[in-house]
Order: C-alpha cells, then sequence, then structure tokens
C-alpha cells in the first residue's frame, strides 16, 4: 500500500491525514490530531512555532507506529504570516499572528509610497489590515534589526518545511497571499519590494505545487523512525481546498468553509480592475497557475468565539449542535450584521461586538443564545448571497451552485440558509476539503491520477455530497 501523508494545520487545530487509493477511490484516515497554540509576550500574539512543530514530529512517530510510513508528506497552513532566518538558518524573527494588531495603521504607510489601486493593480490581492506586506512594515518599524539580520522569508509552512528538509523554498500559492507578487509575472515584484525599503534578496524564486523538496534530514529521520520525501501541496489551506471542490460544471461556485469563508471561482488569468477592488475580490495564484479569484470573509471564527464565550459562562462545554438547534428555534429574529466588519476581527468579546453593531445600526440587540447564533447564521448566509452576487457582475457568468467544502459543510443550517439565500443549490462536502486537495497534489505526483479533472472526479465517487435546495 502506498500512503500520502498530508499535514493539513488551522488556525485552531492541526491534523496529520494519510491518504491512499483503493481501486480509484480515495480513501483517507486521520492520525494524529493537535492544538495550534498562541502565546502573548512583550505585547504581540505568537504562533507556539517550537510546539507546533514539535506536533509535526509526534504525527510522524504516530505513522511509524502504525506501520504506514508515508512516500510523500505536505505542510499547508494558513497564509500571510511568516518567519525571518540568518545565514545559518536560525530564527531572527518570531512568528506573530495575523490577528495581532501590530498592523493598526501601516496600510497608511503603504500608501504613502502608492496608492491603493497601483497596489492592487500589480498584485490584485484583497486588502486586509494583516496582510503580509504590512506586518513586514510594522516590523521595519518595530525591529529594522531583524530585518537587517534576515536572510531568508519563509512562510509558516515552509518553515517547517525547513526543519524537515534542510531546504529554504519559497511556494506560488502561500506567497501570492503576501501582497508582493505580481499578479500577471506570478513571480515577486522586486520594485514593490525595493520601494518599501526591503532586501529583494531574502525572498526565494517561487516554485509551484508538486515540486519535490528532498527527503529528511538526518536529525529528522533520527527523531521519527523514517524517511520520507516532503513535497510542496498548495500550501497555502485555501489552494489546497479548492483543489478538493467535486464542481459539477464551470458555473458552480466553490466555497472553502472554515475559520474564514473563501467564496469564489476559478480564472487563467487575474481580474486586476478598480471595480473588482472596490468590490472586495482577492486574485490568489493556485495550482498549475490557477487563479482563486475570491472574496475573503469572516467565517466560522464568529460562531467558535461565541461558543467559547458561552461555554464559559455556563461552565459547561456547548456543542455546535446545540447552538444550531437554538438558532433553528429563533429562527424568526431578523437583526444582521456586517460579518467582515472590523470590530468582529479579534474583538475581546464577540458576544459584545454582535450586540453593539446590532445597536449601534438601529437593529433589535440579539438577547437569547438563540437570537445571538441565528445573528451570525443569517449574517453569513446574507454575505455569501452578496458575494456571489458581485461574482456574477464581475465576471458576466451566471452560477447555478454553491459548492461547500471544509468543516462548514458540515453546518446543515448555515448550507440551507445559503441555499435559500444565494436561489442555488448548494452541494455540501467533502468536510476535508483542504487535505484532499493538499494530498491530490502529491497523489497526481505519485502517478495515482493523470490530472487534476481526473482527480476531482474521484473526490466524488469517494465521498458523500449533499445536495440541499
Amino acid at each position: 500500500m502506498r500512503y500520502y501523508l498530508a499535514i493539513d494545520i488551522g488556525a485552531s487545530s492541526g491534523r496529520h491525514i494519510l491518504g491512499h487509493v483503493d481501486e480509484g477511490k480515495m480513501v483517507l484516515e486521520e492520525l494524529y490530531r493537535f492544538p495550534t497554540p498562541q502565546i502573548h509576550k512583550n505585547g504581540h500574539d505568537y504562533w507556539d512555532i517550537d510546539r507546533l512543530h514539535h506536533s509535526i514530529l509526534e504525527g510522524l512517530k504516530a505513522c511509524k507506529a502504525a506501520g504506514k510510513m508515508p512516500a510523500t508528506m505536505g505542510i499547508d497552513t494558513w497564509a500571510v504570516d511568516f518567519v525571518l532566518l540568518d545565514g545559518e538558518g536560525r530564527l531572527v524573527s518570531d512568528a506573530v499572528a495575523y490577528r495581532d494588531r501590530r498592523t493598526d495603521g501601516m496600510d497608511a504607510v503603504v500608501e504613502k509610497l502608492l496608492s491603493p489601486s497601483e497596489l492592487y493593480a500589480l498584485t490584485g490581492i484583497q486588502k486586509q489590515k494583516f496582510n503580509t506586506i504590512y506586518q513586514l512594515m510594522a516590523l521595519k518599524k518595530e525591529h529594522p534589526k531583524q530585518l537587517a539580520a534576515a536572510r531568508s522569508f519563509l512562510m509558516i509552512p515552509e518553515y517547517f518545511n525547513f526543519l524537515l528538509t534542510g531546504v529554504r523554498q519559497n511556494e506560488y500559492t502561500n506567497a501570492t497571499t503576501t501582497g508582493l507578487v505580481n499578479a500577471r509575472l506570478k513571480t515577486w515584484d522586486g520594485g514593490l519590494i525595493q520601494k518599501l525599503g526591503l532586501s529583494k534578496t531574502i525572498f526565494s524564486p517561487l516554485a509551484m505545487p508538486g515540486t519535490r523538496l528532498g527527503r529528511f534530514t538526518p536529525e529528522t529521520r533520527q527523531q521519527v523512525g523514517f524517511d520520507c520525501e516532503v513535497m510542496l501541496p498548495a500550501t497555502h489551506d485555501t489552494g489546497s481546498a479548492f483543489l478538493a471542490v467535486p464542481a459539477q460544471d464551470d458555473k458552480a461556485v466553490y466555497l472553502s468553509s472554515g475559520t474564514w469563508s473563501l467564496l469564489g471561482v476559478e480564472n487563467r488569468e487575474p481580474i486586476t480592475t478598480e471595480e473588482s477592488r472596490l468590490q472586495n475580490f482577492t486574485n490568489e495564484g493556485g495550482y498549475q497557475y490557477r487563479f482563486r479569484y475570491l472574496r475573503n470573509i469572516m467565517g466560522l471564527w464568529m460562531l467558535q468565539s461565541i461558543r467559547r464565550e458561552l461555554s464559559k459562562k455556563d461552565k459547561k462545554e456547548i456543542s455546535f449542535a446545540e447552538m444550531e438547534t437554538a438558532a433553528r428555534a429563533a429562527g424568526d429574529f431578523e437583526s444582521i450584521v456586517d460579518v467582515n466588519n472590523a470590530s468582529f476581527l479579534a474583538p475581546d468579546s464577540m458576544i459584545a461586538a454582535v450586540k453593539e453593531f446590532c445597536r449601534r445600526t438601529g437593529q433589535i440587540v440579539p438577547g437569547s443564545a438563540g437570537e445571538l447564533t441565528q445573528c451570525v447564521y443569517k449574517s453569513l448566509a446574507e454575505s455569501y448571497r452578496q458575494a456571489v452576487e458581485s461574482l456574477s457582475h464581475l465576471t458576466g457568468r451566471k452560477y447555478t451552485s454553491l459548492n461547500i467544502v471544509g468543516g462548514g459543510s458540515k453546518d446543515h443550517y448555515l448550507s440551507e440558509l445559503t441555499a435559500r439565500a444565494t436561489g442555488v443549490p448548494v452541494f455540501a462536502g467533502p468536510t476535508e476539503g483542504t487535505a484532499l486537495g493538499n494530498l491530490i497534489v502529491q497523489m497526481i505526483a505519485g502517478g495515482e491520477y493523470p490530472d487534476l479533472a481526473a482527480a476531482r472526479r474521484a473526490v466524488k465517487e469517494s465521498f458523500p455530497i449533499k445536495k440541499i435546495i
């Protein structure tokens, strides 16, 4: 049996998912799961990078213990965050988390150098305050010596690849989220980097998903008990998730639903018009130079945060199923919020933030847990409707279905509300969209499937897809 391993690390947890092919169908097995903790020090929020590396190694040991050592493996994570290394491969910066406040005001700093329209025309990337371009400007302001000492810029999955193999390599799909890659040239924009006062030498040429990085270092082999070839999947988790969408046809909208909701389509060329910028759509690079043309929407983060608060208040674990039941019971509650409002990015209390938004906009303030969750559910569905409508206008295409992959595909109520709001059928599943997309790249490279179209057909045949109308 030939196994492939996807290490899929999200903002709340990570998983080691083994995959293999049996009579053309994909078979998945979760071998290891771990938290993705943050630590607060020196006034900033950081990813606990050492603990995450330890968890990656523990999951690899679990493969060895199960007697299911993968032939290849790949790592995907969230986007935009990074570390800097010196010439000896030592960290010279911390892995600051994207929700940290250090980027406050950095957009204004960048806009003194070039306008939002000029930046979007170059990169095609949606403006978000936590984009890497703003993180680097914050670092330049606060810790210029770290940038001066840096010899390599590595995004989070690339750093873990370095620890496993000793290879420093930037990957295309994740790099595009930095706001530093030229959308049409599909490489780092040297002129932009120079204009920002950054060193071009810390960025390596971009490699595509499917690139073979190398095998474990002797130290890694000794720690985990076997050797393995490390490959680049689409290291940005959304780039992987989009690969796993078993779309019915080219009139389907994709929705990767997790902590964030990424709603869009695949294009062969970027759309970098001013209208597209004003509609807040982004052009993220994908597998084989496809572009993920999408809107980045606040997703299940809001429900996750409310769940934590309710659980703490009630001194017992509140399940998502209980929240859904309460929301259904409050189905007549009409207030909605703008889920992309900055007040929901990292509030001290999500419950208070939702209530304050309703109060500020002259709506009925949710009182019960059911009204609160119903408000968020309806607001998400409405944001999806608006995004589909804008997408249709910008691309000149009419879309006839919406395909949800990722953890949010399990939320039947949200799928129902989305189908109702958008007026098109929703196809929910597969749940493990990101891990599947990671594995698809490896399986194509391993000769299991001839191309992406064949792999997507296999996804449709291998996993349950629920139609909701």
